[in-house]
Parts: C-alpha cells; structure tokens; sequence
C-alpha cells in the first residue's frame, strides 16, 4: 500500500515551515516579483541541481535537498502570483499567504493524487536526475508561454507546469530520503 499522500505531507511540511520563517524575516517581498523572475529563480534551482548530479567537486557546501524545497517554494509563490498579479509594495501578512500557499498545495496534491493513480507511480521507478531534467523541461516551456504573452493552442497553461515543478520537486525529495 503506497503512502505518497504521507509522504507529499511531510516534504509540505518542511517547505512549509521555510515558507513561514522567511515570510517572518523577509515579509512578502516576493509579491513584487514577476512571473519570469521566479521562472527564472526556480531555473538557477534546477540548473544547480543538475550541476550537482554532474560535477564531482563542490565549492559550496549544500545539497539538492534545499535546491528541491526552493523550487516548490518559488513554484507555489508564482502560482499564487497568477492569481493575485504583481504588486509594486508587499502587501500580504503571513498569516494571508499561508493561506494563499494551503490553497495551492491543496490543488497541487488533488492533481498529483490524480496523476499517481492514473500513472501507477512511475516515478518512483525514475531517477532523480531525471526527474531534475523534466523540472528543466517544464521551466523551458514556462519560458516559452511567457515569451507567448501567456497563450498556448494546444499545451497546458503556465498554472499546470508549475504544480508539475512541484510535485517532480516533492517526487525527488522522497526518492532522495529513501537512500
């Protein structure tokens, strides 16, 4: 019996809990970003990932581990952009964008639910290299809609590679704990 939808709480959780403290130290400052600029800040996440898993040498002493909760952190807080638009002043208490980051974590969880039953599980059968690569994947689409002026004809929206992000990060995290 698979225990993903525990699983997926627990690497929230963490997420979460970054999520909260940084809000207490830093405010909302992030609502002024636009949405290529936490594209952008989720693509620094991923390439240094893939760094990572590539080089031998390290000249900073981190793991994947913070890169993965940075890019469902980032990802949540562009979701939450698509529905509030940019802002030139921080405007949202922590309590409000706790809420705001619940809702989109409770969406994203439905849709990986969904997708987890429908695929089987399969990613517990992949890499986490591969799974960074789709991230990679997913950011170069997110570029490509935003360049589009946000339309696609036949693609999913922006919304959809983001929860995506998320749910690769949180997959990637789970894999990384169970070594």
């Amino acid at each position: 019996m698979s225990n993903t939808s525990q699983e997926f709480d627990k690497v929230i959780t963490i997420c979460r809990t970054l999520f909260t403290n940084k809000m207490k130290d830093y405010g909302s400052a992030w609502r002024i970003l636009r949405l290529p600029s936490l594209t952008d800040q989720i693509f620094i996440k991923a390439q240094r990932i893939r760094s990572l898993q590539e080089n031998q040498v390290r000249k900073v002493d981190e793991d994947e581990t913070g890169e993965f909760i940075g890019i469902i952190n980032y990802s949540i807080m562009a979701l939450i952009q698509l529905e509030l638009g940019v802002v030139d002043q921080p405007d949202l208490e922590t309590e409000r964008a706790t809420q705001l980051y619940d809702a989109k974590v409770a969406l994203t969880k439905e849709l990986m639910e969904n997708k987890n039953h429908d695929y089987g599980e399969a990613w517990r059968d992949m890499r986490v290299s591969s799974l960074t690569d789709l991230i990679l994947q997913k950011l170069l689409r997110v570029k490509q809609i935003e360049d589009n002026k946000g339309k696609t004809i036949v693609s999913e929206g922006i919304d959809a590679n983001y929860q995506d992000m998320i749910n690769y990060s949180v997959f990637a995290l789970i894999l990384m704990n169970k070594k």
